[in-house]
């Protein structure tokens, strides 16, 4: 029975998925592709998106569509200052605690990823190591260590759009350890998600690849 259940759940997101794949392609169509003005935009779209929604699953779809934007808005600021196509953002009881993208170069970091980041700040905004109940929007398959991170600072749930096949096919040095198999080996209990608003997030490879002067790692 419990399987049915999340068997049907994530039927019914994908439905909901394709539904907003197919307003976002008509809305291209009709005003013209245009990236969000930035993350902060984007929360301000999240919060007049509670009192729009209807029924509590439609409600939960529209919060997860604006927290996943607005990590996708923090990873293009971070392409702009030439850093990596990677953002995240950290979310608890509906207000975001952090949102980062990834300081590799800029701070000659190697761990500073941006689910590293946003975790590291979400802790000290709370002065605290535990983060129960949040939910990390990243914008790609966290990567072992970033999943790690995950699990020690309880963070509830993953949702990530592109995989992590996607960034070693950009040329980053991946270990291409699934989340959901590392969820198995380390019997975490996180839960993840995949594949939201997967193509988003892919653009950003795309976009990332176009510019001179990228540099992986």
């Amino acid at each position: 029975m419990a399987g049915e259940r999340f068997t049907l759940k994530r039927r019914q997101r994908g439905i909901a998925l394709r539904a907003h794949a197919r307003e976002k392609a008509a809305g291209a169509r009709s005003q013209g592709a245009r990236h969000p003005a930035g993350w902060r935009a984007a929360y301000t779209l999240v919060r007049e998106h509670r009192s729009d929604a209807g029924d509590e699953a439609n409600a939960a779809l529209s919060r997860d569509l604006g927290f996943m934007r607005m990590a996708i808005a923090k990873a293009r600021e971070g392409i702009e200052k030439g850093q990596s196509p990677f953002g995240a953002c950290v979310v608890k009881d509906g207000e975001v605690l952090a949102c980062s993208h990834n300081v590799v170069w800029s701070s000659s970091d190697i761990t500073a990823h941006a689910e590293v980041s946003a975790i590291r700040a979400a802790c000290a905004r709370l002065n605290a190591i535990d983060l129960s109940g949040s939910v990390i929007y990243s914008t790609c398959e966290p990567c072992p260590m970033c999943f790690a991170a995950c699990h020690w600072a309880r963070i509830s749930r993953i949702v990530f759009g592109s995989r992590i096949e996607d960034a070693q096919g950009c040329g980053f040095s991946e270990l291409t350890i699934s989340n959901q198999r590392m969820k198995e080996l380390g019997n975490s209990p996180v839960e993840v998600e995949g594949d939201f608003m997967r193509e988003e997030c892919v653009d950003l490879f795309r976009e990332w690849s176009a510019r001179a002067g990228r540099r992986a790692y």
